[in-house]
């Protein structure tokens, strides 16, 4: 028998119990592993479907008017004039979301019925997905899809090992390593051993946090830690492992894949939001005219009307005028609702859903090296492409290629590796120097280059701290090794970065061979030589740091750490003061020509203190309160005292076509902010490589505090030195938080003169950021063409780009690459993913996705400046010609006696939008262009006026609405007075009511298409 204890929120605990098959009545919660992606079923699809409509305002409106057609005392209309367009909007939406849910159901149904051999009665049968439950075990073979979240058991590598690929979670097609515990690794295939598994788990709640779980394996009266090494998740594929055998955890929708399949945050335009006000406008316009032709029927029924009684038998009490005027009201709210038609919904959507295919279709926008083509994730935003201010970038994979090349390193207070000099300078030094030859080295990797010979002259004269720097390097990475179909050695690397010195250290003669859970194995030099692997620190964004704990075949106890300078530098021994000045200016000079940078560290460790240590780790890891915690503090005090060995520099060049790409934002006036995890000096360097930082800027503050009022002060100087000592400014505390405020913020930004660029790190971020200092921040940074925020946290990044959406009356744009940035990808306007090389998070979050930083100015000034024209463009001519066809009614009201008496044909009113003037519009509002797309690119100021919100706004909205109250006046006056009074040849009229309203349709159709050909005002 099999229990599961589950940690639920808050102090209690909830047992949930699962046995094999046989023990079916002691369970208590039976969570099975069927899934639901699909909204409806064949009963509630109707219902369900119609309620989510309705919950639309302008459906909810026009089913009102509806309503009110039906009221035959009101209604000159009849009803099909609302509820043709109605129902086709209502059937078009709902054949839309009938189909989206059919595949889901269909893809549900091929998920839930895949088949998984499960142990039932001691036996292993063929069970469906769907019926899997928590607490069954489940064999799995090669290439095989993981069913559940499970708790590997055993596997057919040694020690437990298996490997498995994460495409389908995170998008990494690098292959992950996980190890069974040592104590259920022992059970193999023994299936008789494996049905008589009877431990208990004790772990988390279901959550969504893909790296990590927490968890304890109580068994033979023993407790063991489980952690994200020991699961494998749902929706991975096991590779390179014959079978493996896992306990299911989660189950269907309890799965870690299943919950991270929740809503994404729904994002509207500033054009979106701006028609929901004008929207209201118009209704409270159409309230008004009501109104009046409502007074006007009182007043002619009070004055008029009489005269008419008598003749039509109707007595005093059944005709009061004021209850006439009433009634009139709401008729002429039914007649004159066509200012809003509910076909400029649908319009927008098509137009919109154009704009995404052309995106989608751009071959300039396609990437032929990954085959990847540009993707619309999100129709609903084209237009704002048009509108971005703000761009918020990441360096690393984004503006660099994420291709990491080992360069140069420092050890032992000596530089290794090329020497950097003016490029003609280097062209001259590369002819004389050839690389090293690791020919003799069957092992190496053919590609890679190292053009300093010292380096391999001191690992033959057995310098041991450059030995011991490359054994590092060797040792402390999570790199897996294989070998392929040639008996090549195969590193897949989670990281770049490790790949780059796991493979240097390789080509130096320190090969990492392979590992066990309690293992890692090295050629050195031509020697194996194999390590107890003791304890593995990892790495995380708070710590910036990763270490290893192992055994050498002498017995010595070594702990192996590699990090960002700034934070392994604090956790130096103090012995190591003049290797810290030297490796200090080393890193400072690496990073000044670009180049990411990383401290080496090692220590030697007592083996009672490992002991003591170690077993306060064991008792920390099966902790069910703060575990996290207690594991940081102790993690904290082993890494300390530590020897610097040097610092490793590695390359990661800038992709094709970043500094045309920059250099065109600017002009197009886009601030860009890059928000990175790298050192400062490297960071202003790949700055001055793109041409975001200039030596003609007039400033570049460097914003470096170590206190909250450091911060503040250094931040309110840099704005004295923008603004003028002499010049008053707003106040910090208070800037932007007021419309008026942020009216003057921006009038101050664009009174600055001059380029200035602004430089912070995260640890000053951290106090920038809070409520004292967060203002002066925003005021600061938004008067710099450029801001680099360093070492900054996937956190920090989201709250930079909040700030200035809060704050900031603009559109922001957040482009990435990586899990670091989806939660600035999800915090922006718009979100832009980069299929690069850490896999696929980033774009799974975002709103477009390309291969290539390049496109970005494209994907703008092409198709983002296109599609906010064409919508502008659009809306302008649609308002105008619905209030040039609707008010024809109300100057027809003065001559009907106020009787809501429509002056067209009902058909005419219901296919007006529908058909007669609707496919000039949607063609304009798709196709049309005001210049060529290389003008677009070779004059990137054409971008502006989206920015400024220059082409529709309420300004233009009133211009057009003018417009077409005029055009609708000279519509019916000029026939009217063309047809008064007229008699034909026999003596009688000429002019009937049929006839005038065909003449004003007809010419309300020439009008409006020829004034289509024009620009509206």
């Amino acid at each position: 028998m099999i229990c599961l204890h589950i940690a639920l929120q808050g102090s209690t605990e909830s047992l949930l119990r699962r046995s094999e098959r046989k023990y079916k009545e002691i369970v208590i919660v039976d969570q099975d592993n069927r899934i639901h992606t699909s909204k409806y079923n064949v009963l509630t699809f109707l219902p369900i479907n119609l309620f989510e409509q309705f919950q639309r305002v302008a459906n909810a409106y026009f089913l009102f008017l509806l309503i009110l057609q039906l009221i035959p005392e009101i209604s000159s209309l009849t009803w099909f004039t609302t509820i043709v367009p109605l129902v086709l909007v209502i059937t078009m939406t709902a054949v839309k979301d009938a189909t989206d849910d059919y595949f889901r159901h269909k893809s549900d149904n091929q998920v839930n019925n895949r088949q998984s051999e499960v142990l039932i009665d001691g036996k292993l049968q063929n069970e469906k997905w769907m019926n899997v439950k928590v607490g069954d075990i489940i064999k799995l073979e090669n290439n095989q899809f993981v069913a559940a979240d499970l708790l590997l058991l055993s596997s057919s590598e040694p020690h437990g090992l298996c490997y498995i690929e994460t495409a389908e979670l995170d998008g990494e097609t690098n292959l992950k390593v996980r190890h069974a515990l040592s104590v259920t690794s022992e059970l193999g295939a023994d299936i008789s051993r494996l049905a008589k598994f009877d431990g208990i788990v004790d772990c988390e709640a279901p959550n969504n946090k893909l790296d990590k779980f927490t968890g304890v394996l109580s068994w033979i009266d023993s407790k063991y830690s489980l952690n994200n090494e020991k699961i494998i998740l749902r929706g991975c594929v096991l590779r390179n492992t014959s079978w493996c055998f896992g306990m299911v955890i989660f189950a269907g929708p309890d799965t870690k894949l299943m919950q991270n399949s929740g809503k994404t945050k729904f994002k509207r335009t500033s054009i979106d939001r701006l028609m929901n006000t004008l929207v209201l406008w118009i209704f409270g316009f159409l309230v008004c005219l009501g109104i009046i032709l409502a007074i006007g029927n009182s007043i002619w029924e009070q004055q008029v009307g009489d005269q008419f009684r008598a003749f039509l038998f109707w007595n005093e009490e059944e005709k009061n005028f004021v209850f006439s005027g009433f009634l009139t009201f709401w008729s002429y709210v039914i007649i004159l609702n066509t200012v809003v038609p509910i076909s400029l919904y649908v319009s927008v959507e098509v137009i919109r859903l154009g704009h995404s295919y052309f995106i989608n279709w751009d071959r300039k926008m396609y990437y032929a090296g990954k085959a990847t083509p540009a993707e619309v994730r999100t129709t609903t935003l084209n237009e704002e492409l048009g509108q971005i201010e703000y761009v918020f970038s990441d360096k690393t994979g984004t503006l660099t290629q994420n291709i990491m090349t080992f360069k140069k390193c420092s050890i032992n207070g000596k530089i290794y590796g090329e020497v950097h000099e003016e490029p003609s300078q280097k062209i001259e030094m590369i002819k004389k120097k050839e690389h090293a030859d690791f020919s003799a080295n069957p092992k190496a990797d053919s590609k890679f280059q190292f053009f300093d010979h010292n380096l391999i002259e001191s690992i033959k004269l057995g310098d041991p701290k450059v030995h011991e720097f490359l054994r590092l390097l060797a040792l402390c990475h999570t790199v897996m090794p294989e070998e392929n179909s040639t008996g090549q050695l195969i590193y897949q690397v989670q990281s770049p970065d490790e790949g780059a010195l796991v493979t240097a250290a390789r080509n130096l003669g320190f090969i990492f061979k392979s590992r066990t859970p309690e293992t890692i194995t090295i050629e050195e030099l031509g020697t194996l030589v194999t390590y107890q692997l003791l304890a593995f620190l990892d790495f995380n964004n708070i710590r910036k740091r990763m270490s290893v704990i192992v055994r050498n075949p002498e017995g010595q106890i070594k702990l192996y750490s590699k990090g960002a300078d700034t934070i392994l530098f604090e956790k130096l021994h103090p012995s190591n003061e003049d290797i810290l000045s030297l490796t200090s200016d080393h890193l400072s000079e690496f990073a000044g020509e670009g180049l990411r940078t990383l401290a080496i560290a090692y220590r030697d460790l007592d083996d009672m203190y490992f002991k003591q240590w170690y077993k306060m780790l064991e008792d920390a890891n099966i902790a069910t309160d703060e575990r996290d915690e207690r594991i940081a503090g102790l993690y904290e005090e082993i890494e300390r005292d530590l020897m610097l060995l040097g610092a490793t520099a590695v390359e990661d060049e800038l992709q094709e076509g970043v500094i045309e790409t920059v250099t065109n934002l600017s002009l197009a006036n886009i601030k860009l902010w890059v928000l990175t995890g790298d050192k400062q000096e490297t960071a202003i360097n790949i700055g001055y490589a793109c041409n975001m930082l200039t030596d003609d800027m007039n400033e570049v503050f460097v914003i470096a505090g170590n206190t909250a009022g450091e911060v503040l002060e250094e931040l309110r100087k840099a704005k004295e030195n923008v603004f003028g000592e002499s010049r008053s400014f707003p106040n910090g505390h208070a800037v932007c938080e007021k419309k008026q405020q942020l009216e003057l913020c921006s009038i101050v930004e664009e009174t600055v003169t001059g380029d200035y660029a602004l430089i912070i790190n995260g640890h000053s971020l951290a106090y920038a950021l809070e409520s004292d200092a967060k203002n002066d921040l925003l005021e600061l940074a938004c008067m710099c063409k450029t801001v680099v925020c360093c070492r900054v946290t996937p956190l920090q990044k989201a709250q930079v780009v909040e700030l200035v959406k809060k704050h900031r009356n603009a559109v922001t744009l957040a482009i990435g690459d990586g899990a670091n940035d989806v939660s600035m990808i999800k915090s922006a306007h718009i979100g832009v993913g980069i299929s690069g090389q850490e896999g696929l998070q980033a774009v799974l979050a975002s709103d477009y996705s390309f291969a290539q930083f390049k496109f970005l100015q494209r994907l703008l000034l092409v198709h983002g400046r296109w599609s906010y024209f064409r919508m502008c463009k659009f809306l302008c001519y649609f308002f105008y010609k619905n209030f040039a066809f609707t008010l024809v009614h109300f100057w027809f009201g003065f001559f009907c006696g106020f009787s809501a008496q429509t002056v067209y044909d009902q058909w005419f009113i219901t296919l007006f939008n529908i058909v007669y003037t609707s496919l000039p519009v949607l063609a304009m509002g798709v196709f049309d262009q005001d210049v060529s797309e290389q003008n677009s690119l070779d004059c990137p100021q054409l971008y502006e006026p989206g920015q400024l919100n220059l082409l529709f706004n309420k300004r233009k909205f009133f211009i057009c609405v003018a417009h077409g109250i005029y055009t609708s006046f000279a519509l019916f006056f000029i026939p009217y007075g063309a047809f008064y009074d007229v008699a034909g040849a026999d003596g009688q009229h000429i002019a009937d009511y049929q006839s005038f309203a065909v003449t004003m349709a007809t010419s309300l159709v020439i009008v409006v298409s020829v004034q289509e050909t024009q620009d509206i005002p």
